[in-house]
């Protein structure tokens, strides 16, 4: 038995697309009549990226607490893990540019956060002389803020304070 050989001719794609009897318009037409093809499709709607809304968490404190934003005026939420320790006679905490502490006898008050020697944050309240000290180069207050030992030349500003009937809040302004 003789194999006979032919050779067939190279097609290009546009000679095998004719020889099937359509045009590339007839392809594309019924490629993009397809159900699961959507590429052709230019009423599609752009992807949508989903929004994730953090969860909202408490920080346990509203308003405003720099002077470069305005007036101080700001609560603390007293229930707040970051605030809870004000409860506590002795303690105190820096809020912006404020030092807030409770001092003996369990009184909320609030001076300005930087000793006005040197701008520093270098404020402490010290229970047992019931006194705001600065650690820098020791400058003393008295809990009003004024003056009982330089370097500083004045006191510190006060704010006012006022304790929520539940004594769960605590207001600060100016």
């Amino acid at each position: 038995m003789k194999i006979q050989s032919e050779e067939q001719p190279i097609l290009s794609r546009g000679d095998f697309v004719r020889s099937l009897g359509m045009s590339s318009a007839a392809l594309m037409a019924f490629y993009c009549m397809g159900t699961t093809l959507t590429s052709c499709k230019s009423s599609d709607p752009a992807p949508v990226t989903p929004v994730v809304t953090p969860p909202v968490t408490n920080t346990g404190i509203t308003g405003n607490s720099t002077t470069a934003s305005g007036a101080i005026d700001f609560t603390l939420d007293l229930t707040n893990k970051d605030y809870s320790t004000l409860k506590t006679e002795g303690t105190f905490v820096k809020v912006g540019d404020v030092f807030v502490f409770n001092a003996k006898g369990g009184k909320l008050l609030a001076l300005e956060r930087l000793c006005p020697h040197a701008n520093l944050d270098q404020l402490e309240y010290r229970l047992t002389s019931d006194d705001i000290n600065c650690t820098h180069l020791g400058s003393q207050f008295k809990t009003d803020g004024s003056l009982t030992r330089g370097p500083a030349e004045r006191g510190l500003k006060k704010y006012t304070t006022v304790l929520s009937t539940d004594g769960n809040k605590l207001q600060v302004k100016a």
